[in-house]
């Protein structure tokens, strides 16, 4: 009799394993991802770790959009249209002024130095930062780096109220620049140069002022996940930020097979352009020496500090968000997870 009923609660306790199991698996968390841009290089790790199922692995039924801006991508999470964006950081920091009873925090960077540039032709005569007072820049009017112009204008030296901005749509930006529409255009680095490039523009006919290399460092893409997400899924959202270390990881080892992922979704990209652009974004952006040393994702207060103030002076702010309020860092994987190595 007791060989029975331990035969019975064995199978009991087995038969509820296999329930337990199932219905784990029927609670795949749904996530809709939006991207801050269209189908390019950059967007390849995300596309990778969803190829591989690595988000799967997670317990997350991945889906995966194209952006038009990070202020959009930001926009789509406020609204509950997406569970996360991939935005820059400064522009959320902004978004959360304006909306201070609907405010999103970001939990992992991905850009830890911003691609923020202003491109100019040597013909124009624009031989140095300072040199663009008095002159008229493009860029689009959500567009980071021309909002943090003023930062850098102090950065550099330059009189905000002497410069002159033109605003035009996403893809006329390079065009009126080679047209000699405006002096001088702002944008992200692996953007703009690969798109003038497409124009027939050669770097070496360029003078291209990076943020970075006048003091300013700043962080910029990062993972902004909703209020309600961060509520009800948390270990998807760490599981979430794992799938992609694990992506960034394969791309950098394989940057060819990342752009085939690409190629799936858009199948009209330029393969060659997209690699150059992903190249860049790794060597740039992503795998820094910092993030070398100490993984990806996260950062430092004092550098995120000083990014605060500079984002307050040059977005003018209404009032200076304390660190807390911009970046959590309690969905943070391990370390080990998300190391990035060549």
């Amino acid at each position: 009799m007791n060989r029975i009923k331990t035969a019975i609660a064995s199978f009991g306790i087995a038969a509820g394993m296999v329930v337990g199991a199932q219905g784990a698996m029927a609670q795949n968390v749904p996530v809709k991802l939006t991207l801050d841009w269209k189908f390019e290089g950059p967007a390849a790790p995300f596309l990778v770790a969803a190829e591989k199922g690595y988000f799967a692995e997670e317990g997350i039924n991945i889906t995966i959009d194209s952006g038009n801006g990070s202020s959009g991508a930001v926009t789509r999470v406020a609204s509950g249209a997406y569970d996360i964006a991939l935005a820059d950081i400064n522009s959320l920091i902004e978004f959360n002024d304006q909306n201070p009873g609907n405010k999103l925090q970001a939990i992992f960077v991905v850009y830890d130095v911003a691609p923020f540039a202003i491109f100019s032709l040597k013909k124009t005569g624009i031989d140095s930062p300072a040199e663009l007072s008095g002159k008229t820049l493009g860029a689009p009017v959500f567009d980071a780096p021309r909002k943090l112009f003023p930062a850098f204008a102090q950065a550099v030296g330059v009189d905000v109220g002497a410069v002159t901005w033109k605003s035009m749509d996403p893809p006329l930006r390079e065009p009126m620049l080679v047209r000699g529409d405006v002096d001088a255009i702002s944008g992200f680095y692996f953007t703009s140069l690969l798109n003038l490039k497409a124009q027939g523009i050669k770097e070496e006919d360029l003078n291209v002022f990076h943020y970075a290399d006048s003091g300013l460092s700043l962080y910029s893409n990062a993972v902004i996940p909703s209020a309600k997400m961060k509520a009800e899924h948390p270990e998807a959202l760490k599981g979430f930020l794992r799938a992609v270390a694990r992506g960034w990881a394969d791309v950098i080892a394989d940057p060819e097979a990342g752009i085939q992922a690409v190629k799936k979704r858009d199948p009209l990209i330029n393969e060659a352009l997209e690699l150059e652009r992903l190249h860049m974004v790794i060597n740039n952006n992503v795998l820094t020496d910092d993030v070398k040393a100490n993984g990806m994702g996260g950062v430092t207060e004092a550098r995120l500090a000083a990014n605060i103030e500079l984002v307050t002076l040059g977005f003018g702010l209404s009032r200076k968000p304390d660190l807390n309020e911009v970046f959590d860092d309690s969905f943070m994987p391990a370390k080990e997870e998300r190391m990035l190595t060549r």
